[in-house]
C-alpha cells in the first residue's frame, strides 16, 4: 500500500516537472524577441522621415533614410567597401583578444590575492570609467600614427571591464563551492578552472558584453583619430565628414550600428542560454 502511494507521488512529480518542461514553441519565442526590436525600427524610422520632412535642416545636411538606405545599397556592392569593414574588424578581434587575456589575467590575480585587490581595486574602476578618447593623445605620443596606437586604446577600453566583471562573479561564488572542490582534490589553478570560473560565468559573461561595448567605441574613436592610409571604416567617416557626404556618412554610422548590435546579440544570446541551463530565467 505504502509503495503505491509512494508511486503515485512520484508520477504527479514527474507530470510536474514535465508541464514546467512545456514552455512556447521556437518560433513564438523568435517573435517575441523580434516583434519589439522592429516596433522600434519603425517608430525610429518614422521620427526620422518627419525630421527630414520638417526643414529643420537642409536635405544635404540631414536627408531622409530613403536617401540614405540608397547610399547604403550602393556601398554594400562595393568591394573597397567591404574592405574597410574587414580592417576594421580584423583591428576589433586582435585588441579584443589581447583585451580578453589581460583582462581574464588581472581579474583573476586581484580576485585572488586581498594585497592585489586593496592596491589595484579602485585603479582598475577608474581606469574603465575613464573616457577612452582621453588615452590617445599619449597613445599617439608613444606609437605614432600607427595600428600599435589604435591597439593600445582599444586593449585600455575593454580589458577594465572584463577584469572586473570576472572579480565580480568570483566574488558572488558561495563558499561552499570552494569546500566542495577542495574536498575532491581540486587546488589553485584547477579550483579556478573547474569551480571558481564556471560558477562566475553570468557576471563574467557581462564584463565581456561590456568589454565588447567599449572595444568597440575605443575602435571608431581611434580610427576617426588616427587616420591612415587604409581605408577602415573610420577614415572612411572622416573622409564623408570632410566632403559634407551626408548620405554616406550616415549610411556608414548605420553598418557601425548594426556591426556593434549584431556583436552585442551573439553575448545576450550566449547569456540567455546560460541563465536558462542554471534556471535563472523564468519564461
Amino acid at each position: 500500500m505504502a509503495v503505491d502511494v509512494l508511486a503515485e507521488q512520484l508520477a504527479g512529480l514527474d507530470a510536474l516537472e514535465a508541464a514546467v518542461g512545456r514552455g512556447p514553441g521556437r518560433a513564438r519565442r523568435l517573435w517575441a524577441s523580434a516583434w519589439p526590436k522592429l516596433m522600434a525600427v519603425a517608430v525610429s524610422l518614422a521620427l526620422w522621415q518627419a525630421v527630414a520632412w520638417s526643414g529643420w535642416r537642409p536635405s544635404y545636411v540631414l536627408p531622409g533614410p530613403a536617401e540614405v538606405f540608397g547610399e547604403l545599397g550602393a556601398l554594400l556592392g562595393d568591394a573597397v567597401f567591404w574592405e574597410a569593414v574587414g580592417i576594421t574588424l580584423r583591428r576589433a578581434v586582435t585588441g579584443y583578444a589581447v583585451a580578453l587575456v589581460v583582462g581574464v589575467a588581472v581579474g583573476l590575480a586581484v580576485a585572488r590575492s586581498k594585497v592585489l585587490r586593496a592596491a589595484t581595486g579602485s585603479l582598475i574602476t577608474g581606469l574603465q570609467t575613464m573616457p577612452s578618447i582621453a588615452w590617445f593623445p599619449f597613445a599617439i605620443l608613444l606609437f605614432k600614427l600607427s595600428e600599435e596606437a589604435i591597439l593600445f586604446v582599444v586593449v585600455l577600453g575593454a580589458a577594465p571591464s572584463i577584469a572586473n566583471g570576472l572579480i565580480g562573479g568570483i566574488d558572488q561564488v558561495p563558499p561552499l563551492y570552494r569546500r566542495a572542490g577542495r574536498v575532491l582534490g581540486a587546488r589553485g589553478l584547477q579550483l579556478d578552472r573547474h569551480v571558481v570560473v564556471p560558477a562566475a560565468l553570468p557576471s563574467f559573461v557581462a564584463g565581456l558584453k561590456q568589454g565588447w561595448a567599449f572595444a568597440w567605441r575605443s575602435l571608431m574613436a581611434g580610427e576617426l583619430l588616427v587616420v591612415m592610409g587604409t581605408a577602415s571604416l573610420g577614415s572612411r567617416l572622416q573622409y564623408a565628414r570632410e566632403l559634407a557626404d551626408a548620405p554616406l556618412l550616415l549610411a556608414l554610422m548605420l553598418i557601425v550600428l548594426v556591426i556593434g548590435i549584431a556583436v552585442d546579440s551573439v553575448f545576450s544570446t550566449v547569456d540567455t542560454r546560460l541563465r536558462r541551463r542554471r534556471g535563472l530565467l523564468v519564461e
